[in-house]
């Protein structure tokens, strides 16, 4: 692992996002309260281009698990569709909560949070045009303001998890809502995404970064101040951090690319997506109480 002593350098394999606040890119340690801050303020600026661009592909009433298109109604992660009607379910991370709408229709109890107040705003907005409200807070993924056992399902489909740096303390969190016997299921970013520039052309299939550098994506205002920070954990980090939390590895799923999508999002598109998972989802159970 690079010394995190290191200066913040400039990152040529990553392009800033198209925000004014943003005067550099860097790496460099980034903690808890410094993450929050920084997403909070950035998402609540990017919800309305966010939820303009991929709003459609989301779906007002969708649960969609990554770029590829893949849906909790194909896949079943979450366990069977009869099962989860009555089910107590949090979606962390939910943005405008279009995973929580589609969990609501099926029947589940469900209630959302996100970090940043312009996304829960889209949620109103949706809930007044479609009459499919669900219940949404405003809240840290590190410190989720519910009691013990709370839940009887947890999700995040590219939530709160690639943003946060300690990914055994925000499972633990997560793993704390759950009762024993319940289910964690969340999607992040593929941690081998992290190798390559954000590009999702021919041009983009060089691998530039190491895989193992730990260090945080972060953009920085004139001041040195982040306003938006991305954490990156290898596929080991993960997988450690679900036993430390816990919790029971159950499946990871990783999307192939369907040749009929033909979105392109960011870093992910339909060329790199024939050679590179872009889309890690992790399964996890809380053991029941012997």
């Amino acid at each position: 692992m690079p010394d995190e002593t290191t200066p913040p350098q400039t990152a040529p394999w990553a392009e800033p996002h198209d925000d004014p606040a943003v005067a550099r890119v860097s790496r460099r340690p980034a903690g808890a309260a410094e993450s929050a801050r920084a997403n909070r303020g950035w998402w609540d600026r990017a919800a309305d281009g966010y939820q303009a661009e991929h709003g459609g592909f989301l779906q007002d009433s969708g649960f969609v698990w990554g770029p590829e298109g893949l849906t909790e109604a194909d896949a079943g992660l979450l366990g069977p569709r009869p099962a989860l009607r009555g089910a107590r379910v949090l979606e962390i991370g939910c943005g405008a909560a279009q995973c929580a709408r589609w969990l609501a229709a099926q029947g589940a109890r469900v209630v959302g949070v996100d970090i940043a107040l312009a996304q829960l705003r889209h949620s109103h907005r949706i809930d007044a045009r479609t009459g499919a409200g669900v219940p949404v807070a405003q809240a840290d993924a590190q410190l989720l303001p519910f009691a013990d056992a709370a839940f009887d399902l947890a999700c995040s489909s590219f939530g709160a998890f690639p943003f946060l740096p300690d990914a055994t303390a925000a499972l633990t969190e997560a793993a704390r809502v759950l009762r024993p016997g319940g289910r964690l299921v969340f999607s992040v970013t593929h941690p081998v995404r992290w190798m390559f520039p954000d590009d999702p052309t021919e041009a983009g299939m060089t691998v530039v970064q190491p895989y193992f550098d730990r260090r945080p994506y972060i953009e920085e205002d004139e001041r040195g101040r982040a306003v938006y920070v991305e954490h990156h954990h290898t596929l080991g980090d993960w997988t450690a951090a679900i036993t430390a939390a816990g919790l029971r590895l159950t499946a990871l799923t990783e999307p192939e690319w369907p040749k009929e999508n033909r979105t392109v999002w960011g870093g992910w598109g339909p060329h790199r997506g024939r050679y590179v998972p872009g889309t890690a989802i992790f399964t996890a159970e809380k053991p029941a109480r012997p």
